[in-house]
């Protein structure tokens, strides 16, 4: 237990899932991974893309997503938790990847993002295809 400003912070046990290592991704899924990144980066520069969780919740609702991408490193889960499950409704592509980071670089952003929705595919939309 520790303190903080006079009040009593308990240390709750973590999980061993709750964040992923380098380690734990084959190479396959790192080759994988980079396609993601190229795939939004390429749908940023010639079509229209979403940014951040609020965002890529409303663009699958409505229906307009196209594909969607969320980071596996984002604490707590909850925030993307109900992503996939959209995804899944609504018959949308959804792939995971490792970097909330590394997703925000290949948004266009200068800060990490939890998740990406593709509006417009542009010059990406064969690739996508290819995923399915």
């Amino acid at each position: 237990m520790n303190e903080f400003f006079g009040r009593k912070i308990f240390n709750l046990p973590t999980s061993s899932k709750r964040s992923r290592s380098r380690g734990r991704y084959s190479i396959r899924s790192q080759i994988k991974m980079a396609d993601i990144y190229t795939i939004i980066e390429k749908a940023r520069k010639t079509g229209k893309i979403e940014k951040g969780t609020n965002e890529v919740t409303k663009a699958i609702e409505r229906g307009t997503a196209v594909f969607v991408a969320y980071a596996s490193d984002v604490e707590p889960k909850e925030i993307i938790q109900h992503i996939s499950i959209l995804c899944k409704e609504k018959n949308i592509p959804c792939r995971e990847v490792e970097s909330r980071q590394k997703l925000g670089i290949s948004a266009g952003i200068p800060v990490s993002a939890s998740s990406v929705a593709v509006i417009n595919a542009g010059d990406a939309e064969k690739d996508i295809l290819s995923l399915k």
